[in-house]
């Protein structure tokens, strides 16, 4: 995609996730990876209402070169993307069922919600680790959240949501939601006695999917 595509394409799917409740107010941000530098959600924007002109624009030391400000969070999506080179863009919602398993799972837990679908573990892979909990804005997050993309596509930052990585926008975007769905029926299934993916099943969707 050129660059005009890509700032198209954030603020579509911003308006979809903003419009299934994936974020509320100025909640949520977007980045994505450009061969001169970074796209990214500008600070205190509506996913919903973005406008695509407007996107911050950074250079690939992460300065501000044009469009409105960048996002608080800049250091959460540097540290996915410095850290996982296959990474094409990220996606940080606060989506309702996510940031609940977020709430309820330890830190450095790194299995919070159980592989009940193929398409999570298609999606997510095999490891969700869970963040300390640490203020929005705060950049002290940095090397937490880079040391687990080394092993981990997507995140739960405790008591604050999920930070999801892509081979591009789509497929970032897509595991988000995935994640969501996820989260959704393992709190369905909370006391229950779920059927999960076996490990041998996990492996082989991992193998071919991966």
């Amino acid at each position: 995609m050129s660059e005009s595509e890509l700032r198209e394409a954030i603020a579509a799917h911003g308006r979809l996730l903003f419009g299934r409740g994936y974020s509320v107010g100025s909640a949520g941000n977007i980045s994505v990876r450009l061969p001169d530098g970074f796209l990214m959600t500008p600070t205190n924007s509506c996913l919903g209402r973005l406008d695509p002109a407007r996107l911050s624009k950074l250079d690939r030391a992460w300065q501000h070169v044009s469009g409105d400000p960048p996002s608080k969070e800049v250091f959460m999506h540097r540290a996915v993307l410095e850290t996982r080179a296959e990474a094409q863009a990220v996606v940080h919602l606060h989506s309702t069922h996510a940031t609940a398993i977020a709430c309820l799972a330890a830190p450095g837990e790194t299995a919070p919600i159980p592989p009940l679908t193929p398409y999570f573990v298609m999606r997510i892979g095999r490891s969700l680790p869970v963040i300390p909990y640490y203020r929005p804005g705060d950049p002290a997050m940095e090397p937490a959240i880079a040391a687990a993309a080394r092993e981990a596509r997507a995140m739960l930052l405790a008591n604050h949501g999920p930070v999801v990585s892509g081979r591009s926008l789509d497929d970032a975007v897509y595991a988000a939601e995935e994640l969501e769905e996820a989260a959704k029926l393992a709190l369905l299934l909370r006391g229950q006695a779920p059927r999960a993916l076996t490990a041998g099943q996990v492996e082989a969707l991992l193998q071919a999917f991966g």
